[in-house]
């Protein structure tokens, strides 16, 4: 019977709220709502990188998603298959989906990137932060 690994980080919120930032049991990963807290933050006062930029809060939440799926045994982006983004305006929506383009997106003319399936939905109210515009997550596959 598989086992499941845990993954944590200094991510304040993974204290306060009791989650871990991803588990793997057997060949999945799946890693949690991942947004760009400030890892050096205090955990009782979370500091956001990136203020007001929505695309870079993206780019810093994806690629702290490839470090999770790499400390669970996983070789990098090229294992994720799933992606969830939840932006909390609607605005942000274009620059969210410029983000996750750079970080895991097929290209322009439709040519294999790293590609996954994504789905973005608008979260009314934002997040636990109010500085958080976008929150991340990601499901994981390692080949083994």
């Amino acid at each position: 019977m598989p086992t499941k690994q845990y993954h944590s980080t200094s991510s304040p919120y993974e204290s306060q709220i009791g989650y871990y930032r991803a588990v793997r049991h057997a060949q999945h990963i799946f890693v949690s709502g991942t947004t760009a807290v400030d890892p050096s933050s205090a955990s009782t006062a979370p500091e956001i990188l990136f203020p007001g930029d929505a695309k870079q809060q993206t780019r810093v939440a994806l690629k702290e998603c490839i470090k999770a799926v790499c400390a669970l045994g996983g070789t990098g982006k090229e294992n994720i298959v799933r992606v969830r983004m939840f932006v909390g305006r609607h605005e942000d929506c274009g620059v969210v989906g410029e983000g996750f383009r750079e970080v895991l997106g097929k290209d322009e003319e439709g040519n294999d990137g790293v590609g996954a399936a994504a789905t973005m939905i608008v979260v009314k109210g934002g997040f636990v932060n109010e500085g958080m515009l976008v929150e991340v997550e990601v499901d994981a596959v390692v080949d083994e």
